[in-house]
Formats: structure tokens, C-alpha cells, sequence
């Protein structure tokens, strides 16, 4: 079976076309994400390391003491990823940059 179809109206995209605007939003994304990837991954061991302490007789331990720890902890994350960064998003953005179009 031939279905016919017009190319016209198909998009022109050709590697010389680049909409640089939307270039550097691919490129602002991209750190966003890495970013955020970071944050998730500290927050992981913020949580990981919260198992390791022993609890305290001195402040009871209920579950809204739990989600406030997670929250603090989520939100530290996230600074951290964003300000100091341990280096795991800069990595993955150099890496994945690599797969955008160039900037001119």
C-alpha cells in the first residue's frame, strides 16, 4: 500500500538551521536536570546516613519529626547541588552537552 503525503509540509530542519534560542534552553535544561540529579543523589545520602545515627532518648522520634527531617534534608540538597555541588552535575553536563547542537 502507497499512502502519499506532501513534504511540504514537513519541517524544514537542516543542520545549518539552529534556533539558537531554544539552543540555549536545550543548554539551561540540560544543568537544571543535572542539577536536580545531584540533589537527589545527596538527599540519598543524607538518608543513608540518617540510618547510621543512634536514636536519642531526649527528643521522641514521631512521624512528623520524620518528614521534617526529610524536608530539611531534601531542601539542603538541593542548596548544596545548586551552590556547591560535589561535582556530579557538572560531570554529567559536560558529558550530555556533548549531544547538543553547537553554540554559536
Amino acid at each position: 500500500m502507497n499512502i502519499p503525503f506532501d513534504t511540504d509540509l514537513l519541517p524544514a530542519a537542516t543542520p545549518n538551521t539552529v534556533n539558537r534560542p531554544a539552543a540555549n534552553a536545550d543548554r539551561e535544561t540540560l544543568k537544571k536536570s543535572c542539577q536536580d540529579f545531584e540533589a537527589i543523589f545527596i538527599q540519598s545520602l543524607f538518608k543513608a546516613m540518617r540510618k547510621t545515627v543512634p536514636g536519642n532518648s531526649l527528643f521522641s522520634r514521631n512521624s512528623t519529626t520524620a518528614m521534617f527531617e526529610e524536608m530539611i534534608h531534601q531542601e539542603l540538597a538541593a542548596t548544596m547541588a545548586r551552590t556547591q555541588s560535589i561535582g556530579l552535575a557538572g560531570q554529567m553536563y559536560r558529558q550530555m552537552e556533548k549531544n547538543l547542537p553547537p553554540e554559536k
